[in-house]
């Protein structure tokens, strides 16, 4: 058979001479109309690596200041945001998501109920395993697992269809906080500042706050620069662990130390001139010249000591659990992170499950009552003072704070009887503060809570909302990265808007 017998008929007519300079005239004439539209502003986007239709917006970093304050997409409600971080998965069906079929259909096993879940055989439908009241005058039902903020509930604006792409820890916390599953990606946090950078020059534009016990399981990468700019990657530390080798050392005078301070920073200026244009040189600099100013001023925010007694009671930092009380001190610190004007403070309530399931972690594959009221009581109390001052003091005027976890947990228990499995399907997150309506239940999950049926929330969504409210468009911030148009939300989302005051 020759070589021309394997050609399609279309092939065929490409060969024809005649028909390929009528089709490839027809290519080039598009090609030139395209041109002449987009140099009139007719086309959706000028931009041709654009796959919105609409034109990426790319910050312009000044390597030598790249905290320097930068203006959002459009006035915003909020111009920080506190996102609360909860690893582990919250079972949103003993928490925050009412469903009294539970409590009807306790110990069977309705149709539609898969056989395996993500660890194993699936058990009978549980009922909470904490009674639910209604609270507030919205009469939101909020279990009695979580008293302290159902006395907010007014202030809170709930998702309830929140749904995922993954049931795995890790993966879930990546998707979440970088919107992919995978490592490697930028962080809500550092997008966030990469767009709009800083307003303190002696405190980090973006501070991750975490756990007592250690890093969550996806750990670093939850604050992450992933392939933006290493000046946009969260400092992180906490109230028990402060950042590292910020104090001088004894043997050096505060003479010695500003001169040496001054001959590095000559240092560093020589040689970022034989470098122009070296991102990752200019950012180590800024970070030395950050950590600089932080000498002073890390102390002073850091020092709780000199906060009242009424202060330290309404947190609990001297009741309960030593985890508690760690764990109120963070959140002591990041009200005061806030107050400073720090841009995102990403506050860790849980680590890496080292300790077994539900130990460090809100992970309760077993023994669900013993280990998320373990969990809760160290939770409970210290994030709903934090709310409660930030509203005291103003700052949720133009603060957005988020309550999140990854994934949600089943409606049923799992083979051993005691614990609830992974569920992707629904979970429930909730936000308060600027820009943000108030006692208020988005969407809807299933009258079991195992999937999300009403309003159904992306996690993209989720995001996209989030960098709506502080003044950026999801679909147009960018970083051009590997031939493509990188952004937090992907090639997906929209906007909540009915969430929106």
């Amino acid at each position: 058979m020759s070589p021309e017998e394997h050609i399609s008929p279309i092939g065929h007519s490409l060969l024809n001479r005649r028909s390929f300079m009528k089709n490839s005239g027809f290519s080039l004439g598009a090609l030139g109309l395209a041109q002449l539209l987009s140099k009139d502003g007719l086309l959706a986007a000028s931009d041709p690596t654009s796959f919105t239709g609409k034109s990426p917006i790319r910050p312009k970093i000044d390597p030598d200041n790249p905290y320097a304050s930068r203006d959002p997409h459009f006035n915003p409600p909020a111009k920080q945001v506190l996102v609360i971080f909860c690893p582990g998965a919250v079972s949103h069906v003993d928490t925050f998501d009412y469903k009294p079929d539970l409590t009807k259909y306790h110990g069977q096993k309705p149709p539609g109920i898969p056989a395996v879940t993500f660890e194993g055989p699936s058990g009978n439908i549980a009922k909470p395993f904490w009674n639910f009241k209604p609270r507030g005058k919205s009469g939101k039902m909020v279990s009695d697992l979580v008293p302290h903020l159902g006395e907010m509930a007014d202030e809170f604006c709930f998702l309830h269809a929140l749904h995922t792409q993954t049931s795995a820890h890790p993966q879930g916390e990546n998707f979440l906080n970088t919107g992919f599953t995978m490592e490697g990606f930028p962080s809500f946090g550092a997008w966030v500042t990469y767009a709009l950078g800083s307003e303190n020059e002696e405190l980090p534009a973006f501070v991750a706050i975490n756990d007592p016990r250690g890093l969550a399981r996806s750990g670093k990468n939850n604050f992450g620069n992933g392939f933006l700019p290493a000046a946009f990657q969260g400092t992180d530390f906490s109230a028990k662990s402060p950042p590292a080798n910020l104090q001088r050392p004894g043997s050096y005078s505060a003479a010695d130390d500003k001169s040496t301070i001054n001959l590095l920073a000559q240092l560093n200026g020589k040689h970022l001139e034989r470098y122009p244009g070296d991102a990752n040189l200019a950012a180590r600099i800024a970070s030395y010249e950050l950590a600089g100013k932080m000498q002073t001023s890390i102390p002073d925010v850091m020092d709780i000591s000199n906060e009242p007694k009424s202060i330290k009671k309404l947190y609990g930092v001297e009741t309960g659990t030593d985890l508690k009380k760690e764990y109120a001190k963070n959140c002591i610190l990041a009200r005061r992170l806030i107050e400073k004007g720090v841009r995102v403070v990403q506050l860790f309530n849980g680590s890496d499950p080292s300790g077994g399931n539900g130990i460090t972690n809100w992970d309760s594959h077993s023994n669900i009552d013993k280990t998320h009221a373990m969990q809760a009581e160290i939770m409970d109390q210290p994030t709903a003072a934090l709310l409660r001052d930030l509203k005291r003091r103003g700052l949720l005027d133009h603060t957005l704070v988020v309550w999140a976890t990854e994934f949600g947990r089943m409606p049923f228990l799992q083979g051993n009887g005691t614990g609830r499995d992974h569920n992707p399907g629904a979970f429930t997150c909730f936000m308060a503060g600027a820009g943000v309506k108030t006692g208020m239940s988005y969407g809807a999950s299933d009258e079991f809570g195992f999937k999300a049926v009403h309003n159904r929330t992306s996690v993209y969504d989720f995001n996209a909302t989030i960098l709506h409210l502080m003044g950026l468009g999801h679909e147009r911030l960018s970083y051009y990265h590997n031939g493509l148009e990188r952004r937090l939300t992907n090639v997906h989302g929209h906007v909540v808007k009915e969430v929106l005051a």
